[in-house]
């Protein structure tokens, strides 16, 4: 801590934020309607009083509606925050309260007290004391080794993503990650080599921004961390060291080595609203800087809430759609991340009164920033007000969420009536969304379950939503899971629909993988893990949420079942070649040819529940046959008749209904022959043969 005799000077508006120089640090924060500003230095997280207070008085410190300040002998890890005066006018969008300590917006790290008590920062004049407010941190972000790595850009037509919570990850004491490494980003590294024998080739983490663990009901944590306080700094419970730059270097080591392994990392993101919450909420930041400008406000000055989160971050305001700007390039060039899932996307094609534009201008600057230019952008094409965007989200280079087809994958396997035509667009990657634009075969993200919603485990154990746990009275969560329970809510030790359940995991994993598109698995659907059919597990910091690794042993089948896959999705030449095809190109190529049970003759009635697909690979040296039956009974399909450069027959890959081994075979050389003009499908299971080509 500098003496009060250290030089104190003017500095400059930028960059923003706090930036190490030699001999000191400059800082710079914006605020267009404050009136003045207190710059806090403190010596620890946990000071109940700030060791020193910089008034910074305009003009001298402010530059238009930038306040900064340049002090002499301050080095990284200082700690420090802002006290900003101004008019309380919430009509006006004016919540200014100087009892607050806010955070810096673009602070590289956060230092978490002790007795952080985020309640008691709720409320106009009720001050939290300093000891008990989270403070920001000066950091050196240029200092970290990299040894040469550099962002992997790995096309997304070799992409299979695994949606992972860093905690929940390694946490349980069956990952056998030492202590000071579970449940942190240092426990993603020691789980390498699992993920590289699963298959995968990219982790998308939940929200790793410093959230507000208290955002959740009386009693309970938030786990999920959609609840940020900040878009730089790394969550500090996601690193073992103590000091507050540690969770930099920590995070970094984790890119580093996942990078080492042929592994991308990719950020779910979230720019559509902060843990401040609506007026009742806590003040850590945006609101106490400059309330008017951050949110989405309405003419009365309350929250609009397209989040359904309390509050709408403002993100086309050129000052805000500069932080995100600014975050996003931050997480590329220092910390090296390939890309990013931004949550709630939809929101982000709002303007300042919350109407939807056709040229957002935030997605405009994401999608033509030069930095940005290698990075993969996802996103999830819809908001909690209604705007639903699948299949028409701005620009093109965004991949989408494709939440159309979970629903109707999930309706089929089920057995839901009506829904052929459709699972047959969502098995040849959707074009029925994406064809008429020129769009790669990889714009769907496909998935049946994420984060949101149930398990795979759950969704074939439970009929409806069970998240008392949550303390909500089970109101939360979605009705509309399209789940079935096999005959039995829940656990049960019957065993015919044991198998049942087991064969429908089976078919959900097989349409999912081999589907054109993207695939993402959830972490722990390879070994059918449960939440008990909570379908919200957003505040269930325990293991309910946790992946419990004894889960491989116990379910060996399942897992086995998924590499497989991995291996068999690998064989297609769509997915080793990075082409240039656009998914209409792509259909045309490899020759799309739907059936029923009868070749040429898909039957597409309300009653029908099968549907068959033939399709040759890009090369040219493998002809495919994908039979889906959800009827009740067996089914008996028609098969292609093959090319005389197919010697070797038909060879069944993949069939459900069957159990391990003979459910998939390790590869073509292995794959028992097919006989015959038809082959029978046992009832709600799925088949795959391949040929081989000369």
């Amino acid at each position: 801590m500098p003496r009060q005799r250290d030089t104190i000077s003017p500095g400059r508006p930028h960059p923003l934020g706090s930036r190490p120089h030699a001999g000191g640090v400059g800082f710079s924060v914006y605020s267009q309607h404050a009136e003045r500003v207190e710059l806090l230095l403190y010596e620890h997280a946990d000071s109940a009083q700030p060791a020193r207070t910089i008034s910074l008085e305009p003009p001298t410190h402010r530059t238009w509606n930038y306040w900064h300040v340049f002090v002499a002998g301050l080095r990284p890890g200082q700690l420090y925050a802002y006290r900003v005066h101004g008019p309380y006018d919430p009509v006006r969008g004016h919540r200014f309260d100087p009892s607050k300590v806010l955070l810096d917006p673009y602070a590289r790290a956060v230092a978490v007290p002790s007795d952080w008590r985020r309640d008691a920062g709720a409320g106009v004049g009720v001050a939290p004391g300093d000891a008990h407010a989270c403070k920001s941190v000066v950091a050196d972000d240029q200092g970290y080794d990299w040894q040469g790595d550099r962002p992997l850009r790995r096309p997304f037509a070799q992409t299979l993503i695994y949606e992972m919570h860093v905690r929940g990850f390694t946490q349980h004491p069956s990952s056998g990650v030492p202590a000071p490494r579970r449940g942190c980003f240092a426990g993603v590294v020691d789980k390498i080599p699992y993920l590289l024998d699963l298959g995968v080739t990219a982790v998308e983490l939940m929200p790793v921004f410093q959230f507000d663990p208290a955002d959740a009901p009386p009693g309970r944590r938030n786990y999920w961390g959609y609840a940020p306080i900040s878009f730089f700094a790394p969550h500090a419970g996601y690193a073992g060291g103590a000091a507050p730059l540690a969770v930099l270097d920590e995070f970094r080591d984790m890119v580093r080595a996942l990078h080492r392994a042929g592994l991308e990392v990719i950020l779910d993101v979230v720019f559509n609203h902060t843990a401040e919450g609506d007026e009742h909420g806590p003040t850590f930041g945006l609101r106490g800087l400059d309330n008017a400008t951050y949110y989405l406000l309405d003419r009365e000055g309350r929250y609009a809430n397209h989040s359904g989160c309390g509050n709408t971050l403002n993100a086309n305001h050129a000052v805000v759609r500069r932080l995100i700007m600014d975050s996003l390039r931050y997480w590329v060039r220092v910390m090296h991340v390939d890309g990013f899932r931004f949550d709630l996307a939809s929101i982000l094609s709002r303007d300042e009164y919350g109407h939807p534009v056709a040229n957002p201008p935030v997605l405009w600057d994401i999608e033509s920033d030069p930095v940005l230019a290698g990075t993969k952008l996802i996103a999830e094409a819809w908001d909690a007000a209604g705007l639903y965007q699948v299949g028409r989200f701005f620009g093109e280079r965004w991949k989408e969420w494709n939440g159309l087809f979970r629903d109707d994958v999930r309706s089929f396997v089920r057995g839901d009536a009506g829904v052929v035509p459709r699972l047959a667009d969502r098995l040849m990657g959707s074009p029925d969304l994406y064809g008429a634009r020129p769009r790669e075969p990889a714009q769907s993200i496909n998935f049946v379950t994420s984060h949101d919603g149930f398990t795979l485990e759950d969704l074939v154990s439970y009929d409806r939503k069970h998240n008392e746990a949550n303390g909500e009275d089970n109101r939360d969560g979605s009705d509309d899971n399209r789940s079935w329970n096999c005959g039995v809510e829940g656990p049960t030790d019957d065993a015919q629909v044991l198998a049942l359940r087991k064969r429908q995991v089976k078919n959900l994993l097989a349409i999912n993988l081999l589907s054109l598109g993207t695939p993402m698995l959830l972490m722990g659907d390879e070994m059918r893990r449960s939440q008990q059919g909570n379908n919200n597990a957003y505040c269930q910091d325990d293991p309910t949420s946790w992946l419990d690794w004894t889960l491989l042993d116990r379910h060996a089948e399942i897992h086995r079942f998924v590499r497989g896959l991995v291996r068999i999705r690998n064989l297609r030449e769509s997915v080793r070649t990075d082409h240039r095809l656009t998914l209409a190109e792509l259909i045309e190529r490899v020759n799309v040819q739907l059936h029923g049970v009868r070749l040429g003759a898909p039957d597409k009635a309300e009653h029908s529940r099968s549907l068959a697909i033939t399709a040759t690979s890009l090369s040219g040296d493998l002809l495919m046959h994908f039979a889906l039956n959800a009827w009740t009974a067996s089914l008996a399909f028609e098969l292609p008749a093959l090319p005389a450069d197919a010697p070797g027959g038909w060879r069944r890959i993949i069939d459900t209904a069957r159990d391990a081994p003979h459910d998939l075979a390790e590869d073509l050389v292995h794959a028992e022959a097919v006989t015959g003009d038809t082959h029978r499908v046992e009832p709600r299971s799925v088949v795959v043969l391949f040929a081989a080509l000369r």
